[in-house]
């Protein structure tokens, strides 16, 4: 097919640190609060800002509290996970790289033994398996090396005796989350948002709160990851007051990004402009022989990191190493072009691509990629018909 002249004009297509806001520049970080503590009344005003900022944007329960916390959404999940757990059965759902790491941390770490529901790239467990009535349960909203999302909060018991731990990170600002189904919501800046990385934000109920103030872990908690002081809650976090030495430069970009969201219709508009994102690809998907999705049931699509598995017969036929060829090809391929970076599939994920369409994103780039999806993906089949 013919090379297409109509470029994206901007390229970034990674799923984390993921593409800036529309408009953003450098001068949207001359506000910073730089050379200056992050205890001083700037930088604890600036802090709590931005907790104040997300529980707007994010619509936040009023009784649930935020804190900005080290490590980002992985600090912050392990964060909940040592200091909560310990006193109930634990279940774990996974179906991907991200969610296979509390199933790690759960049974090699901490070592309590959980029950596990674990499902194949692409398939999400059964969740009517989940004993969510009676015991913690921790899963990912958003499986962002999979592209498969849990539909809704349904599936969590409203009577529930145990807490449930979201990681959200893919899934915050893009995408409902049921808040009256989870105590523990975790995530970072730099997905949904296109913040800068390394700060991690997590959000309790009040279950959650009391939770950790009537836990005594059998196990070393890192002073990192602690949220409770002789019996209560540290309420200092959830007000600015971080646990260890934040970037100030860091912090000035997610309240950027924050004000723009308000300025373009709050948490509404985020979800609108990620579901428009995503159907350009799913729409292309659905007319495109050569490319399917590595969900297997479109009632799970992700809106955020749409994953792609090659589908093209000719390909196939030639077996798992002309697949991640031909992957690997349309990648490299598109990156020297300057048309589209960081599109490949996450490294322990099947072959194939993984496009990012949430809200920081442009549907008139993503229009503009698809095309050169299908150049690349010719250009690639033909050197396997040469080789062969």
């Amino acid at each position: 097919m013919s090379r297409p002249t109509t470029r994206p004009r901007v390229p970034n297509f990674s799923s984390g640190p993921c593409t800036k806001r529309p408009g953003w520049s450098l001068q949207a970080l001359e506000g910073a609060a730089l050379g200056r503590s992050h205890r001083s009344v700037i930088g604890k005003a600036k802090l709590k800002e931005a907790i104040d900022l997300t529980r707007t944007v994010l619509q936040v329960p009023a009784d649930y509290r935020i804190g900005i916390v080290p490590a980002s959404d992985t600090g912050a999940v392990e964060m909940a996970m040592w200091s909560m757990l310990g006193t109930r059965t634990v279940e774990v759902v996974a179906w991907e790289a991200f969610g296979l790491e509390w199933v790690t941390d759960a049974l090699k770490e901490l070592k309590i033994s959980p029950k596990v529901h674990v499902g194949d790239y692409g398939i999400l467990p059964d969740l009517s398996a989940v004993d969510t009535r009676h015991n913690d349960v921790i899963f990912t909203w958003n499986g962002t090396a999979a592209g498969v999302r849990v539909p809704d909060g349904d599936w969590i018991a409203a009577d529930r005796e145990g807490v449930t731990i979201c990681d959200a990170t893919s899934a915050a600002f893009a995408m409902p989350l049921a808040w009256d189904k989870l105590d523990v919501v975790t995530f970072s800046w730099q997905k949904v948002m296109g913040g800068e990385a390394a700060h991690g934000m997590i959000v309790l109920s009040p279950r959650a709160v009391a939770r950790i103030e009537g836990n005594t872990p059998a196990w070393p908690v890192p002073k990192v990851f602690r949220m409770a002081k002789d019996g209560k809650l540290i309420e200092g976090i959830f007000k600015g007051d971080t646990i260890n030495t934040p970037s100030m430069l860091a912090v000035e970009d997610y309240l950027d990004t924050l004000n723009w969201a308000k300025s373009i219709g709050g948490l509404e508009a985020l979800f609108a402009r990620a579901d428009a994102n995503a159907k350009v690809v799913h729409d292309w998907v659905a007319r495109t022989p050569w490319i399917g999705h590595l969900a297997a049931n479109a009632a799970t699509y992700t809106n955020t990191g749409v994953c792609l598995v090659i589908t093209d017969p000719d390909v196939l036929a030639k077996g798992e190493k002309a697949v991640e060829a031909v992957a690997k090809g349309i990648a490299d391929t598109l990156d020297r072009e300057g048309i589209a970076y960081d599109i490949g599939a996450y490294r322990d994920a099947p072959a194939g691509l993984r496009i990012w369409c949430g809200g920081t994103v442009e549907a008139s780039d993503l229009e503009a990629l698809m095309p050169w999806l299908d150049w690349a993906f010719a250009a690639e089949k033909a050197k396997l018909a040469q080789a062969a």
